[in-house]
């Protein structure tokens, strides 16, 4: 049976932990065998990957992000910059590693559990070349993106994580990263294996349901299409229950380090 957690808004205070509890779910799942999902949404959040922090002028991007009151956080899994908010779903499947386990049969999962969970919807697969962070394993709904899922590998443990936009001004969302990348990367925008951002190519499963969806209720589908019992489990309680405190606090220390560069750009720009 899947073990569910599913946490608050995390907002710039905590920012660090989802990402670090991922990584101790992903290495307990390694040991025990034990089966996860975790919910999960961030308040005003602009997720970079590392290649993100290596745009020419970093400084002048951030600044347009701070600008549109969203706070930046390096992430510790692969992919480009996302848009994390109150609209915006975070859904990771954690499981054992199998010999039968590929990269494309676990992305491919996540794609099955949420045609499942919206099956009024037609969700394809392929790459939606100008969304941000664009992967062969975007999912959309009549040729735009409503999700886009990134994995990663810790020992034995597989963690595929997902955003899904739900509801609110995805439009929005998309001129963000497209400003970010047009002033980080000035003349070289859209070039270098970064996209040339166009919000049009975007939307949210609320748009394209055509009726509202909140994230509880898209909550509640993912928990039946997956036959597991409603009730979380407290993931801060559960890392003491499970003695993983260490753990947890080592690599909340790995994103500390991961995102100085980061603040020490914020600090400057709010001084």
């Amino acid at each position: 049976m899947k073990q569910l957690f599913d946490q608050a808004i995390f907002t710039e205070n905590n920012a660090y932990l989802p990402f670090a509890l991922t990584d101790v779910f992903t290495e307990h799942a390694s040991v025990t065998s034990q089966e996860m999902i975790h919910f999960w949404q961030c308040d005003q959040t602009f997720i970079l990957g590392m290649k993100d922090t290596r745009v020419t002028h970093l400084q002048r991007g951030l600044t347009q992000v701070l600008q549109h009151n969203y706070q930046p956080v390096v992430r510790n899994s692969g992919g480009l910059g996302v848009i994390a908010d109150k609209g915006v779903l975070n859904v990771s499947l954690i499981f054992p590693r199998e010999e039968t386990t590929t990269t494309d049969s676990a992305y491919e999962q996540m794609m099955a559990v949420t045609q499942q969970a919206f099956p009024e919807l037609t969700i394809d697969a392929y790459e939606i070349v100008d969304s941000y962070c664009p992967g062969t394993f975007d999912l959309s709904v009549n040729g735009k993106k409503i999700a886009g899922i990134a994995q990663r590998r810790v020992k034995n443990g597989v963690a595929v994580m997902m955003y899904l936009s739900v509801n609110g001004n995805q439009h929005q969302r998309g001129e963000v990263v497209r400003h970010f990348y047009q002033q980080s990367l000035e003349e070289k925008f859209g070039t270098d294996g970064y996209p040339a951002v166009d919000p049009a190519c975007m939307t949210t499963i609320e748009n394209v349901l055509g009726q509202p969806m909140s994230i509880q209720q898209t909550k509640e589908r993912f928990i039946q299409t997956l036959g597991i019992q409603p009730t979380a489990t407290d993931p801060l309680q559960w890392v003491k229950e499970a003695l993983h405190t260490e753990l947890l606090q080592k690599k909340l220390t790995s994103m500390q380090q991961r995102n100085l560069q980061i603040k020490e750009l914020n600090d400057g720009y709010s001084v």
